[in-house]
């Protein structure tokens, strides 16, 4: 017998008691009983996300959030530059040429963060940008961009700054009023633990400004304006994944529970165990600026990351993820988000280090574990 342990970088894994609480009967979803929910899972999500904003709930993944604040933010004559070092920071970018927006897309080696100044010499060249999106971590690689930074130079340029923040809401240090970030998205998936269906956006006044003065492009079902609309009755525009709300619910009350600063530093701690346990089996880590959210490894000479992700999963339930278009095959990620905990970290740790031994990888056996244990003792 095997049991599931995921350590994928969305879906994660979600706690048993949310799990239950979305198994229970429920009622309709336009009662007062849903509407009860909402308004519970807005302030809670403002207390998780860190803003004042309204956090919208969208019945859908964090790209569809995303592709509803990215038409949204763009009327006639707007013009985007995304900043794409990574599959997702690649998605937003394509969105935006679908719609037809004015788009630069600016390319950077994948595994490396944007220097903050270059999109500040972008600004200054061209000031008809109107808007600068960014991926916060980009899941993708494991690599984490100085959002903060960025924030900055935008909006002292009077600048809309978006960020795909679906791999560090919940889990990394985020503080989207203090770094002027406009639009702040996030999915369900991640470190806010409950299963794929909910996308979340979060957009500042200046955001709004833009939005509710966009008379031309807008998506239907995405519609951020029906969307804030119906949330100031704590209801949705179209049918609602309720019982999805009903386990966010549960979901964020734990989060809050434990802190949310807490939090931030149980993910950290897990992510630099598991960076000293790569760097004392042999391991070579892929991103130049890791993301504590998610590791990705380079895989050993002579070693198949398929073989690597094949035994993990086959020998002990444990689900990892790969390289996404040009480095499939070359590295293998393992999430630090959603429902894991330190113990959780050396267990993972513990079965790379059989899977590569048997693999033929030459290192000390045990050393991955007793790095990691020394991190978690002296930061936990």
């Amino acid at each position: 017998m095997k049991k599931i342990r995921l350590y994928t970088p969305g879906p994660c894994a979600v706690p048993e008691e949310v799990l239950l609480e979305m198994a229970r009967p429920f009622e309709h979803h336009r009662t007062d009983w849903f509407k009860g929910y909402m308004k519970d899972c807005r302030a809670k999500l403002k207390e998780v996300l860190q803003t004042k904003n309204e956090v919208l709930i969208i019945s859908a993944s964090g790209t569809a959030a995303a592709e509803g604040a990215i038409i949204g933010c763009h009327p006639p004559g707007s013009k985007l530059l995304t900043i794409e070092g990574g599959k997702f920071g690649q998605r937003w970018g394509e969105i935006a040429q679908q719609f037809g927006i004015d788009v630069i897309r600016h390319e950077i080696e994948w595994g490396t963060a944007i220097d903050p100044q270059v999109i500040a010499d972008y600004i200054k060249k061209d000031p008809a940008i109107t808007a600068v999106m960014v991926v916060h971590s980009e899941t993708s690689t494991g690599t984490l961009c100085d959002l903060e930074a960025i924030g900055k130079i935008t909006n002292a340029a009077g600048k809309l700054l978006l960020a795909d923040c679906i791999t560090s809401a919940g889990c990394l240090p985020l503080k989207p009023d203090d770094w002027h970030v406009d639009v702040a998205i996030t999915g369900a998936q991640k470190a806010l633990m409950i299963p794929p269906g909910l996308g979340f956006v979060a957009l500042s006044d200046r955001a709004w400004s833009v939005v509710e003065h966009n008379k031309t492009q807008h998506a239907y079902y995405l519609n951020l304006v029906k969307a804030r609309k119906s949330a100031e009755k704590n209801d949705t525009p179209f049918t609602p994944a309720h019982l999805l709300i009903r386990g966010l619910s549960k979901a964020l009350g734990i989060l809050l529970e434990d802190g949310i600063e807490n939090v931030w530093k149980s993910v950290a701690a897990m992510a630099v165990a598991t960076r000293a346990a790569g760097q004392a089996i042999g391991l070579q880590l892929f991103s130049k600026r890791p993301s504590d959210s998610v590791t990705a490894f380079n895989a050993p000479e002579g070693v198949k990351v398929s073989d690597i992700r094949g035994q993990l999963k086959e020998r002990y339930g444990i689900q990892s993820a790969g390289g996404q278009e040009h480095l499939k095959g070359k590295i293998f990620r393992i999430g630090h988000m959603g429902y894991v905990d330190d113990m959780d970290t050396v267990l993972v740790i513990a079965a790379l280090e059989q899977v590569l031994y048997k693999l033929g990888h030459k290192f000390e056996l045990g050393a991955g574990v007793t790095a990691a244990q020394r991190v978690l003792a002296e930061r936990l």
